[in-house]
């Protein structure tokens, strides 16, 4: 049931979807939006960065349109819903007097107005955030069996929204920590978990591939404090812009007057927190700490209504950001009022060129998931990102997209190469080359494994490899050279080695397909000092070594 609002707040509302559906049709895809448009081309129940709620979100928006909005239609329709969820939160009597406060207020958030045209996890998760919310203010004060399974469903679509729901979920129990003595509360747990099984039974049938690479895969770097803990501070500043400093005064001011707030406190709060620690062993981005809005929204509404000095600065600091954010969209359309060149700018451009030469050729990106469904988007042809070792996985080294380039002429993009058949031009005029290749073919689904555990490098041991071959073919030895990387402490690559690897049976002259082969090996010593980990990689057909095993602590 939409809620009856004050005229000028339902105005603008309206003014606000017809805004977002013009900025999504005349802005050019960003490189996320394009990565995120390839999932939805194969919908499934998961996807390597990210569970599957964006790419339904673009598969829906398809349905209705083409192009740049048949991928921002629904989000389009959850920037304004959420608005909508927000005022329903709010209870105050004098909030029908300040529509437009709330509107000024909420639309001035740096983030929440970005992602009212752009398709992102951010979308769904601010939206199910603050529904999640809104059944849980009403599940607390009356709990029923209806109001569990709504909770329940909606916790799932959180979590298939974003893993950091995890969070939102986590912080409101810990507010209330008598629920666990609820039946309906445990009636809308398993609710959640039912409607999240499909996804569960994803990550188990592709071997857990999101979450290893989240926690154990993923580089890092040394601790700077500009960038890891005062980043985390900036970010903090960059999400509310010049109304910041009000907008906390009005969390530090709001106390724990109902369960309800105190919801709000501690997912406020928590995520705070969480995100600070965090920020003493990486580097936080913005879109990490973005749901705190959502609460943050309800509470600075409240205080600037019970406090004059904060409902003018707020108002006045709110048209402000407003402002500047809505000159800003217009330079995502109109590339010289932008301050850099940005994402959106020049991709029908380069795009276009490479076309104009090559036709429907497939084109290879080396390490590039995101220019690769970016040629894909706006080209309509085949497109594939062969990742080395230098890069890390995504997408595309789970999915079945090398198969569609594989024995074909291509052309093969590269940022490295010095030279090529062809040069282009990136919007920003970085050059890069592309070259051709008459009959491509690669392996990067090959699987290293290590039998040994507690590895001393020093030692010298001689150690098993174990190498998977998942094709339908067999293949010979003598197309793949094997290499061992070193990494540091922070899983950066650092050294790459040639692997002398011999197979154990003395006949073996290939990869049997859909089958292990086993080879004998001893870890060559690097030139880098102290290496905190190694992995195994293959190059194939004189291709740059891949990502084939995983990283394995030395001893």
């Amino acid at each position: 049931m939409i809620p009856k609002l004050p005229k000028i707040l339902l105005y603008l509302l309206i003014a606000l979807f017809a805004l977002n559906m013009v900025q999504s049709y005349f802005t050019e895809l960003i490189f996320d939006e394009a990565y995120y448009w390839y999932y939805a081309q194969n919908m499934a129940w998961g996807y390597f960065d990210h569970p599957p709620m964006v790419a339904l979100m673009i598969s829906l928006s398809s349905i209705f349109f083409d192009g740049e909005l048949g991928v921002r239609f629904v989000s389009c329709i959850l920037s304004v819903t959420t608005f909508l969820v927000l005022w329903q939160l709010i209870d105050h009597p004098k909030k029908e007097r300040y529509g437009l406060h709330f509107f000024v207020l909420v639309f001035s958030m740096t983030l929440i107005n970005a992602y009212g045209f752009f398709t992102l996890p951010d979308t769904p998760f601010l939206f199910f955030t603050a529904l999640f919310l809104l059944l849980y203010k009403k599940f607390i004060a009356r709990p029923s069996a209806i109001l569990a399974l709504g909770l329940g469903v909606v916790m799932a679509a959180l979590m298939y929204s974003k893993y950091h729901a995890v969070l939102v979920i986590l912080f409101t129990l810990l507010s209330n920590i008598k629920l666990v003595l609820n039946k309906y509360a445990w009636l809308s747990v398993a609710t959640a978990l039912l409607c999240y099984t499909p996804h569960f039974i994803w990550l188990f049938e592709n071997d857990f591939v999101s979450i290893k690479y989240h926690l154990y895969e993923r580089p890092n770097r040394a601790y700077e404090f500009s960038d890891f803990t005062l980043g985390y501070f900036i970010n903090l500043v960059a999400l509310f812009g010049f109304t910041f400093p009000w907008i906390y005064k009005s969390l530090f001011k709001t106390g724990a007057k109902d369960q309800f707030t105190k919801a709000l406190l501690y997912l406020t709060y928590g995520v705070l927190i969480f995100f600070f620690v965090s920020s003493f062993n990486r580097r936080i981005q913005t879109q990490w700490i973005i749901v705190i809005s959502i609460p943050m929204a309800i509470m600075a509404f409240h205080y600037l209504l019970e406090n004059e000095n904060a409902k003018k600065w707020i108002y006045r600091m709110g048209l402000a950001n407003i402002a500047i954010l809505l000159f800003l969209r217009v330079g995502l359309i109109y590339e010289p009022l932008f301050p850099v060149v940005y994402e959106t700018h020049g991709n029908t451009r380069w795009v276009g060129d490479i076309k104009s030469r090559i036709g429907d050729m497939p084109v290879v990106f080396e390490n590039s998931y995101r220019t690769a469904p970016m040629y894909a988007f706006y080209s309509g042809s085949p497109t594939y990102s062969l990742n080395n070792i230098m890069y890390r996985q995504n997408q595309y080294t789970i999915d079945d997209s090398e198969s569609k380039v594989q024995h074909q002429k291509i052309l093969y993009v590269s940022n490295y190469a010095n030279s090529g058949d062809i040069t282009l031009a990136w919007p920003d005029g970085t050059e890069f080359h592309g070259s051709y290749i008459d009959n491509f073919e690669s392996f990067r689904k090959l699987r290293c494994y290590v039998a040994e555990e507690n590895i001393n490098l020093k030692k010298g041991k001689k150690l098993t490899l174990q190498v998977y071959n998942p094709y339908e073919t067999n293949i010979a030895l003598e197309k793949i050279k094997f290499g061992v990387a070193y990494l540091n402490d922070y899983k950066q690559v650092k050294e790459i080695i040639p692997l002398q690897a011999i197979p154990q049976r003395e006949e073996t002259t290939y990869l049997k397909a859909r089958d292990t082969t086993k080879f004998s090996f001893t870890l060559p010593m690097p030139k880098m000092e102290d290496p905190g980990f190694f992995k195994i990689s293959i190059s194939e057909n004189g291709l740059y070594m891949g990502i084939n095993g995983d990283n394995i602590k030395l001893d």
